[in-house]
């Protein structure tokens, strides 16, 4: 057996072959051995389909007979038996009847076959094949092709192996239907239907559906819809990854592509080829010496020998298939926009059914209708309709993971079962009348439970079972539908009568009447709503979307008297924000633009920096849940790289922006700019396009969404007019400093410009009573009470109160006076708990002492 004067893939198998027979102690090399080689290799499968036999049960009969080969405890090489040595005689004889150079593993096959091996005769009986089919195979397979050259034989059936029939795909089930997209599709067929340069490249942004226009193409082929020169045509998806892998020689790679291009050759115009992502066309198994595909693709792109459709994005067209300027204009432009909201219901409805089927849910319109509005509004990073697709994807998984899972409230039976088992076994062996009567008591509650368990069991299988037969209907229906396809097709008018009249309408009967027997107290939900796609929005966008219940209704409704608990003396300024929060609540504000814009002008500790965190506290129960910004970080003309990242080159561009990633991250959230007039002044033409638009373009060329974000400024321009007795003086003179600091263009983007109060004396006291109040909670914690007489409290707003610095010396004032004698106290009387401690107050001082 000369090993030198077989192919390259021959080589590979009779090596598998070699190492199966060492491992298995073997003393000769059998048809056995070879055959399991072939069959677990690649290279013959257009033989094998041709002939109709399985692979995987062919396989799995001859390792039956290798299974029964004698064993060897000799390590040394195994011998050639004599019918291999007989079967590579007759592919010798093959070999030079076709005029081959080299042996190919069909070759060997046709040998082998041909000798009286028990293996080979009981293979083709069991499989129904004779030895003359093979051989045919082989020939349609060769298509007239010589064993020349090692390496020839990767260029059979190279289609086969390196793409794969999207027409098929559609018979077989496998593409879901294409809903629109006519223009692009009608622009496709045109440009394929030209003498030359029939090669059309579909453009746009991902998810906007450049794939699913081919596809809708393969829907039109399979049902004809298209013109005489494309009728049954077959549209072959290349896999540009298959073909590259394991090309480990130079020329391996050209060599698969060339045999991919001459089936098309061969196929006299009859195959249309489709390159998803074809950017990767350009350097694709370029070596030292050697060309890329695109330059292989040019000579019969240009003559119209190819048919080729390609797919890219706009960026990845411009940086690779732009430069090559001989590989752009042999290829048509379409380019493929962003379906409307409109038109992706209408697609969403189209693919209802196949999502119905295959989940075996139900899905409401208004489920479908809320996808394509909420993802547009929403999921800013991506297009449409894929992630409105996604949405509905994944909302029938989540009620198909629910549906096939126990129902909630049997769990929970289940768990009181067992907690009760579980005392009835610890009260076992115990006698006295209490434990007994216990005992009793048990018995009878789960003897009840495990009534009430059975029957809710019975109940939940049986809507189980009644919910797999519905898939399996809606399985059957779809399936029903593309047999009648075909039928028309084949024009086959009296199966496609018995399909359309009898089969079709009485699988809708059965769907029909299993719909229409879900009840009220069904304990499996079945049915995707609107609410079910706004809960898997808010999981993907940390947004709160969901419908507003009535709680958080009244919630909303009242946030200005929550806000006014939080923060005194400044009603204005918070009825002028909790009116941007419901006008965002009720969907009626802008939506291109921030939730609200504000900028907050007064003197210090008045409650600027405390009316943002009361906000977060309400909106999102967490008053921590605020990206905070001190400005006075960025005075400097770089600093504006530290807002959005650093450009490409420069230190920390992997980083991103201390904003702009912030914001990516929890697009949900109060935005802090603190003294905002600090900021250089390239900083604000960055905060001018975020009020404006609502986004900004970080330094990686990604749009970060600030729409559901309130962003708010504080500054203290003006403090020094902080107490002007005349309210509308005073606010003249703020505006004055702030039209004069700031820009008309920054001033005019901001909603509201609010002027927070000084603080009276009246408010002082609500401010002390509160600081006093959280100071009591604390204590409570403890067990421990807190009394604080009038003149401690007179005491604390005279000594606390400071005009010009607000709220904090009230609260500095506190902790150093009343925190730290009251500390000393419960320190000094380890047994306080459950005590009341005294503040009181006179001339010389505050007395601090437990209650008598």
């Amino acid at each position: 057996m000369d090993i030198e004067k077989m192919t390259e893939q021959l080589q590979q198998i009779i090596m598998a072959a070699l190492t199966k027979a060492q491992e298995n102690h073997n003393p000769e090399l059998t048809p056995e051995h070879v055959l399991a080689a072939m069959i677990e290799d690649n290279g013959l499968d257009g033989i094998w389909e041709r002939v109709k036999a399985d692979k995987a049960k062919m396989l799995e009969f001859v390792n039956q007979y290798l299974a029964r080969l004698s064993t060897t405890t000799d390590s040394g090489q195994p011998a050639l038996s004599r019918y291999l040595s007989e079967g590579y005689t007759h592919a010798l004889d093959y070999m030079k009847k076709k005029g081959d150079t080299y042996m190919g593993t069909a070759a060997l096959l046709i040998g082998l076959l041909e000798t009286n091996a028990p293996v080979c005769n009981d293979l083709m009986k069991q499989f129904h094949f004779t030895l003359k089919d093979v051989i045919k195979a082989e020939e349609e397979r060769r298509a007239g092709m010589k064993m020349d050259d090692k390496r020839n034989e990767s260029q059979l059936d190279a289609l086969k192996k390196y793409g794969h029939d999207l027409v098929q795909d559609v018979k077989d089930g496998k593409i879901d239907p294409v809903i629109g997209r006519d223009e692009e599709i009608r622009r496709v067929i045109e440009i394929l239907s030209r003498k030359t340069k029939n090669n059309p490249v579909l453009i746009g942004e991902p998810g906007v559906g450049k794939t699913a226009i081919v596809e809708g193409l393969a829907w039109r082929i399979y049902n004809g819809d298209v013109p005489l020169g494309l009728k049954d045509k077959q549209l072959i998806e290349l896999d540009m990854g298959a073909l590259i892998a394991g090309a480990k020689y130079r020329g391996e790679f050209e060599e698969r592509l060339k045999g991919v291009l001459n089936s098309v050759k061969k196929a006299n115009g009859n195959i249309i080829l489709f390159i998803d992502e074809i950017h990767n066309l350009v350097g694709a198994g370029k070596t030292e010496g050697s060309m890329d595909a695109a330059n292989l693709l040019k000579p019969m792109l240009a003559r119209g020998e190819l048919k080729c459709i390609g797919a890219t994005t706009f960026d990845e067209y411009r940086k690779y298939i732009e430069k090559d300027r001989a590989l752009e204009r042999r290829f048509q432009k379409i380019m493929v926009s962003e379906p409307s909201v409109q038109d992706t219901i209408s697609i969403l409805r189209g693919l209802k059914e196949r999502f119905e089927s295959h989940h075996g849910v139900q899905i409401k319109d208004e489920a479908i209708v809320a996808a394509a509005t909420l993802s547009n509004r929403y999921i800013t990073d991506r297009y449409l309709p894929d992630k409105a697709i996604d949405l509905i994807d994944e909302a029938c998984a989540c009620l198909r993971v629910e549906m096939d899972s126990m129902p909630a409230d049997l769990d929970e039976l289940n768990r009181k079962i067992m907690t009760l088992q579980i005392e009835e076994t610890s009260l076992k062996d115990e006698t006295d009348p209490k434990t007994v009567e216990r005992k009793n008591e048990i018995e009878k509650e789960l003897a009840n439970l495990n009534e009430e368990k059975a029957q809710k069991f019975s109940k939940w299988q049986k809507e189980k079972k009644e919910l797999d037969d519905v898939k399996t209907y809606r399985e059957q229906l779809e399936q029903a539908k593309l047999q009648l396809t075909q039928a028309q097709n084949d024009a086959d008018y009296e199966k496609a009568a018995k399909l359309k009249y009898d089969t079709i309408p009485a699988l809708q009967k059965k769907i029909d009447d299993a719909s229409a027997k879900e009840s009220k107290d069904s304990m499996i939900r079945q049915v995707v709503d609107e609410e079910m796609i706004a809960q898997i929005v808010s999981r993907w966008t940390h947004i709160e979307v969901s419908r507003l219940m009535a709680t958080e209704r009244q919630k909303i409704l009242h946030l200005p008297e929550a806000l006014r608990k939080r923060v005194m003396g400044q009603d204005e300024a918070l009825k002028l924000v909790s009116d941007a929060i419901m006008r965002s609540k009720a969907d009626i504000q802008d939506e291109n633009r921030p939730i609200g814009s504000f900028l907050f002008l007064g003197p210090t500790g008045v409650g600027k920096t405390e009316v943002a965190k009361a906000l977060a506290e309400q909106l999102f129960d967490d008053e921590n849940k605020i990206i905070r910004i001190d400005m006075s970080e960025y005075m400097e003309k770089f600093s504006v790289s530290r807002l959005i990242g650093a450009p490409p080159g420069y230190v920390g561009y992997d980083e991103g922006g201390q904003l702009t990633e912030a914001v990516r991250r929890n697009p949900y959230s109060i935005v802090l700019l603190d003294e905002v007039e600090k900021a250089h002044p390239d900083v604000f033409n960055i905060l001018l396009q975020i009020l404006d638009d609502g986004r900004v373009t970080d330094s990686k060329g990604v749009t970060v969404d600030f729409k559901n974000t309130i962003i708010i400024m504080t500054s203290n321009l003006g403090s020094q007019y902080a107490f002007d007795p005349d309210k509308e003086e005073r606010q003249q003179h703020y505006m004055e400093e702030v039209k004069k600091f700031f820009k008309p263009e920054f001033v005019n983007r901001i909603d509201e410009i609010i002027v927070f109060n000084a603080l009276t004396k009246d408010t002082m006291k609500q401010i002390a009573q509160k600081f006093l109040n959280q100071l009591r909670d604390r204590l409570a914690e403890k067990d421990v009470k807190l009394e604080i007489t009038e003149a401690a409290e007179d005491r604390i707003i005279s000594c606390g109160t400071d005009p010009a610095f607000g709220a904090r010396p009230m609260k500095r004032h506190i902790q150093r006076t009343i925190e730290t004698d009251v500390a000393k106290v419960i320190l000094s009387d380890p047994a306080i708990a459950g005590k009341t401690i005294v503040v009181d107050a006179d001339e010389n001082g505050y007395r601090v002492s437990e209650k008598q």
